[in-house]
C-alpha cells in the first residue's frame, strides 16, 4: 500500500538552511529562518523564562496528564494580554492550550469546519502553512490580494470579501506583524473591517503570532479587539513562539468568542474533542513557564522589558533599511519603516536572489521574504551594498 505514495515537493526553506550551513564564507547572512536574533546573531532564551523554568524545576511535583485543554492557568493568564481588561467579555471568550500557533490554527480551522464553514478566504501572500492546513481539514481555500504595490494593505480587497460573503464563509486575518509581508492594517482600516464583519455572515479567524513585536503589546492587539467588540462569533489562534522565545517548546492557545455565554460549553467541548483526536494533550513545560512569568509581577516586568528590547531592535533595522533607499535604486526600501514585525518582502526576481546568495553569501527565501532580525549592526551595511549590486 505504501508504494502508492508519491514524493512531496521538498521544503524550500529547509533546503536553504542546508545551503547556508554548507557555506564556508565567514560573512554569510541568514535572512531565511523565521526566528528572532539579537545583534550578536543569537536566539536566546528569555531571562524571565529561564527564571520561571528554574522555579518550575524546583516546585513541579508531577508530570501527570492535564487533559486536552492543557494548562488552564496558562490559557487564562494570557487572556488579559490578548483581549484586554474585560478578558472574557462577560463569559463569551474561553480557550484551550495548543501545540504552538500551528496547533491553534489547526484547531480553529477544524472547529470552523465542524460549525459549518465550507471555505476560508486567505489574503496572499500568507504564512505558507495556512492554506495546507485549511485544505487538509477539507475546506476550500480562496485567496485574495493582501497588499498593494506601494507597500500598504489592500483593505478594499478584504472588505469586498467580507461584504460579499455568504453563510459557510470564514476569513483568516493576521492580527499584527503580517507574515511574510510585514504589512498591517491601520487603525482606521481595522474600524472598517470590524464594521463590515458586524454586518456579514463571514466568520473571522484571527491569527496572532507576533504580539508585542510590532508597535507595542497593546497596540498590536488593537485590531483584534476592535473586531471582537463588533462580532458575535470569532476564532483566535495565538502563538508564544516569538514573543516568549519558545519556538521548540510549542506553546500556543486557541480561543473562541461566542454570542452568549450559554453557547460556550458546546464550543469548548468540541474544541477539546478535536484536540484529543489530534494531539491528546499539548506539551506542558513552555506553557507552565509562561503562566509563572505572567503571574509574577517581577518576572512579568522582566519579560516586558526583554520584549521591548526586541521590538526596538526590529524598528532600528527597519529604519536603517529605509534610510538606505538612495543607495539602492530599483528596490523599494522606504516603506519598510512603516511596516511591522520580523518579516518583509523585497520585489527581487529569482536571478537577483541567486546572485545575492552566490556573490554575497546572503541567503533569503525565493519568494523575496526576508527575516529582518537576521540583520545586525555588523552586517547591515554589507546587505545594503549587496542589494545595490544586484539591483543595479
Amino acid at each position: 500500500m505504501l508504494d502508492r505514495l508519491q514524493d512531496t515537493p521538498p521544503d524550500a526553506l529547509l533546503a536553504l538552511i542546508a545551503q547556508f550551513a554548507a557555506d564556508e564564507r565567514e560573512d554569510k547572512i541568514d535572512l531565511g529562518v523565521g526566528v528572532y536574533r539579537t545583534d550578536d546573531g543569537a536566539t536566546p532564551v528569555f531571562g524571565a523564562i529561564k527564571a520561571a523554568e528554574q522555579r518550575l524545576w524546583e516546585e513541579q511535583d508531577s508530570k501527570s496528564y492535564l487533559g486536552p485543554e492543557g494548562d488552564r492557568g496558562f490559557v487564562h493568564a494570557l487572556m488579559p494580554i490578548i483581549f484586554g481588561s474585560d478578558a472574557t467579555m462577560g463569559g463569551r471568550i474561553e480557550g484551550v492550550q495548543t501545540p504552538g500557533g500551528t496547533g491553534a490554527v489547526r484547531l480553529a480551522i477544524a472547529l470552523a469546519e465542524r460549525a459549518g464553514v465550507t471555505r476560508v478566504h486567505v489574503g496572499t501572500p500568507s504564512w505558507p502553512n495556512h492554506i495546507p492546513i485549511i485544505e487538509d481539514v477539507g475546506l476550500e481555500a480562496v485567496t485574495f490580494q493582501h497588499s498593494n504595490a506601494d507597500g500598504s494593505a489592500d483593505v478594499d480587497a478584504l472588505l469586498e470579501i467580507i461584504r460579499q460573503g455568504r453563510e459557510g464563509d470564514a476569513v483568516l486575518i493576521h492580527a499584527c506583524c503580517h507574515n511574510p509581508s510585514g504589512i498591517d492594517y491601520t487603525d482606521e482600516q481595522w474600524d472598517a473591517i470590524a464594521d463590515a464583519l458586524a454586518d456579514s455572515p463571514v466568520l473571522p479567524i484571527i491569527d496572532s503570532a507576533y504580539q508585542g513585536l510590532g508597535t507595542g503589546l497593546e497596540e498590536d492587539a488593537a485590531g483584534l479587539r476592535k473586531v471582537l467588540a463588533k462580532v458575535p462569533y470569532a476564532l483566535i489562534a495565538y502563538s508564544c513562539d516569538k514573543n516568549f522565545g519558545l519556538y521548540r517548546d510549542r506553546v500556543g492557545a486557541f480561543y473562541a468568542k461566542v454570542a452568549e455565554p450559554a453557547q460556550m460549553p458546546a464550543a469548548m467541548s468540541n474544541a477539546a474533542a478535536l484536540a484529543r483526536a489530534n494531539w491528546s494533550m499539548p506539551p506542558d513545560h513552555g506553557g507552565a513557564a509562561v503562566r509563572i512569568v505572567l503571574r509574577d509581577e517581577d518576572l512579568r516586568q522582566q519579560w516586558l522589558d526583554e520584549l521591548d528590547g526586541m521590538r526596538q531592535r526590529l524598528r532600528w533595522v527597519r529604519a536603517t533599511l529605509a534610510a538606505a533607499q538612495k543607495k539602492v535604486e530599483g528596490v523599494p526600501l522606504a516603506h519598510l519603516e512603516e511596516q511591522n514585525g520580523l518579516f518583509a518582502m523585497l520585489p527581487l526576481n529569482k536571478d537577483q536572489i541567486a546572485k545575492l546568495r552566490e556573490d554575497h553569501a546572503v541567503y533569503m527565501a525565493g519568494s523575496g521574504r526576508i527575516n529582518i532580525a537576521g540583520l545586525t549592526k555588523g552586517n547591515i551595511d554589507k546587505f545594503i551594498a549587496a542589494l545595490a549590486d544586484v539591483a543595479g
